[in-house]
């Protein structure tokens, strides 16, 4: 990882193909790390690319051009009635953590999700991953509950605590 976050040529873009490899990359340094997700290997980028709405996804880049991390999103449900609710998913190069990134990314999220009048942003996060905990409640989501036991991960039954955002401004 290069220069620091933050300078006059870094900063969040819109997620393309063009990240695809260092995107993946990421994702999978994430689920090897095991507090991250219950998948164990990172999709195909054709796969990737086709469960995540393509205006609510960004990649933070260096002034190099190296992605630092990305955060997207993904319907939770085809009913019209969820048809302002997403789950998202938001990680950042083991390089780079603590440096505003992923704060700076899940803001881009709410901004555009916002804009769209999404109104509910959601995720389900491993009560190990402290971090992301801390890291949501920063940006208003709260604690909906555990679902306990909810799968097992690498032979044993993981919780999740589910974080909801709702929009104050989509009503």
């Amino acid at each position: 990882m290069s220069a620091a976050f933050g300078s006059s040529s870094a900063g969040i873009l819109p997620l393309a193909a063009e990240h695809a490899e260092q995107v993946l990359a990421i994702y999978q340094a994430g689920i090897d790390e095991g507090n991250a997700t219950f998948e164990t290997s990172a999709p195909t980028w054709e796969a990737f690319d086709a469960a995540r709405l393509p205006w609510h996804r960004f990649a933070a880049l260096d002034e190099d051009g190296a992605v630092l991390g990305w955060v997207a999103a993904s319907r939770v449900s085809d009913r019209c009635a969820y048809a302002g609710v997403v789950e998202h998913s938001v990680y950042v190069h083991p390089a780079a953590r603590g440096r505003g990134i992923a704060s700076a990314l899940l803001k881009a999220l709410i901004d555009s999700t916002e804009s769209a009048g999404i109104w509910t942003i959601q995720s389900g996060i491993f009560p190990e991953n402290t971090a992301s905990l801390a890291l949501h409640q920063r940006h208003g989501f709260r604690v909906i509950g555990t679902r306990e036991r909810i799968g097992r991960h690498r032979g044993v039954w993981r919780d999740v605590v589910l974080v909801e955002r709702r929009s104050s401004t989509v009503v």
